[in-house]
């Protein structure tokens, strides 16, 4: 690792370490509170969410296995495509955006698949996981209006006139939205030529070519039924790994489907934040989002570090046991820390 990356990492850890302080202290919820409502939790629904989460991996790594079909001779099996799903998790926890990195070398040690054809796989992939969670973020804006417009109404210390009711909030920002688009639009044509000659506008336009064609890779399938399937049921297990760890506590037993919904979304987005594995991005998201359904800023920080924990541990204890896997199955082709020194491991 050279110095660039250790630095990358070490601010890193230094974002996520000031975002979790400061959430802990907007709450104002102390170590032993904090264990306290942990350690009262009922259990069963932790279970309940790790046959969740256990399935929601298993339906990726299916997933993956149809985008592969196309593309290799010999579609690994079910067992090695979620050992390497599940090792390039546990990756991602040490070194964010290591993942796909390690998950493809995991595949071609167990299953002779060239690296840089199932890393162009595993980028098709996270371009429809991210096609579908601004489905859902849609999603929820339109069924939370109503709460979401008074969150931000109270959020600007009552800028907004009073009587302005959701609707019309909601024309205002279409208003804008509107406005903003147009403005691009009458910008872009006018200095259209001007804009195709500078480099940053060329990797922008060839990074979105590149996005399109990745969604398009779909129509290569053999089975888009399947992969249809699969995206679905990967984020219903994810709504539902959430939702059923309300029940474990009683201060967020009440909580509905929609407010699962909402978490999922928001929760989501902080785990996409430059933090290793989400590290408080996601507590301060989801906390700050828990206050809208009138759970106190204390039990909204319980509920995401309770949420982040179950989360965490089980990608541990798979990882952990999808690696072990991987050490202890004879080697088909050659050591994992030699797969991207081995000129065989990429296709020509």
């Amino acid at each position: 690792m050279n110095v660039k990356n250790v630095l990358k990492y070490v601010i890193s850890l230094a974002i996520a370490g000031g975002l979790l302080w400061f959430t802990f202290q907007q709450s104002h919820l102390d170590g032993a509170d904090l264990w306290r409502k942990i350690s009262s939790a009922d259990y069963r629904w932790i279970a309940v969410s790790a046959v969740l989460t256990i399935v929601a991996h298993w339906s990726r790594a299916e997933r993956w296995r149809t985008l592969l079909e196309p593309v290799v001779p010999q579609r690994p099996t079910s067992l090695d495509a979620t050992v390497s799903v599940l090792t390039g998790y546990l990756a991602n926890l040490a070194l964010p955006r290591a993942g796909e990195v390690a998950r493809c070398g995991t595949l071609y040690r167990l299953s002779g698949v060239p690296v840089n054809v199932s890393f162009g796989t595993v980028v098709a992939e996270r371009l429809f996981d991210v096609l579908m969670l601004f489905l859902l973020l849609a999603a929820t804006f339109v069924l939370e209006f109503d709460r979401l417009s008074q969150f931000f109404m109270e959020f600007f210390g009552g800028k907004l006139p009073k009587e302005s009711s959701g609707s019309s909030l909601l024309v205002l920002a279409g208003a804008v939205l509107l406005g903003i688009a147009l403005l691009a639009w009458f910008l872009f044509n006018r200095y259209r030529e001007a804009l195709g000659r500078h480099p940053l506008y060329q990797k922008v336009s060839g990074f979105l070519a590149g996005l399109l064609e990745g969604l398009l890779s779909v129509r290569k399938l053999r089975r888009p039924g399947a992969f249809l399937f699969h995206t679905l049921l990967i984020w219903t297990m994810y709504y539902l790994m959430s939702y059923t760890l309300f029940f474990a506590m009683p201060a967020t037993a009440g909580l509905g489907p929609l407010a699962g919904l909402t978490i999922l979304v928001v929760g989501s987005l902080g785990m996409a934040a430059p933090t290793p594995g989400g590290i408080g991005s996601f507590h301060l998201l989801v906390g700050q989002v828990a206050l809208l359904y009138g759970l106190t800023s204390q039990d909204g920080q319980v509920l995401a570090t309770f949420i982040h924990g179950v989360s965490t541990l089980m990608i541990i204890v798979l990882g952990i046991s999808s690696l072990l896997v991987v050490l202890f199955r004879r080697n088909k082709t050659t050591e994992l820390a030699d797969v991207l020194d081995d000129p065989k491991a990429i296709k020509l």
